[in-house]
């Protein structure tokens, strides 16, 4: 048990004198070829493929109908127990009245 104790021991100094190692050769400036894989990676992979995954969404987003669900007057949902302090007091602050229903159903919608 104590073999082990000492092996352990030994390989936790080696690793330390190495990451010490690494870490005075960065700051000594022996860094400069890693920088340029770096920007070469981001130049080459990241941004081709921040701009496939942009017109993957766009092209669903195509795709996508835009459809008001069906207004169901649950009771619990839009409750106004007092006025919003702007505007006609009903609806909130980022309404959207494509998406966003007052209590008594959609905006411009007669049912």
């Amino acid at each position: 048990m104590a073999a082990v104790g000492r092996v352990s021991q030994m390989l936790l100094r080696s690793s330390l004198a190495q990451t010490r190692r690494q870490l005075s050769a960065a700051v000594a400036g022996g860094h400069g070829e890693q920088t340029r894989t770096w920007k070469i990676l981001s130049f080459v992979v990241a941004l081709p493929g921040v701009a496939v995954c942009m017109l993957n969404m766009f092209l669903k987003e195509q795709q996508h109908t835009h459809e008001q669900p069906e207004f169901v007057p649950y009771s619990h949902l839009r409750i106004r127990s007092k006025r919003f302090p702007w505007g006609d007091g009903n609806k909130s602050l980022f309404h959207n009245s494509h998406t966003n229903a007052l209590p008594n159903g959609y905006e411009g919608h007669e049912e």
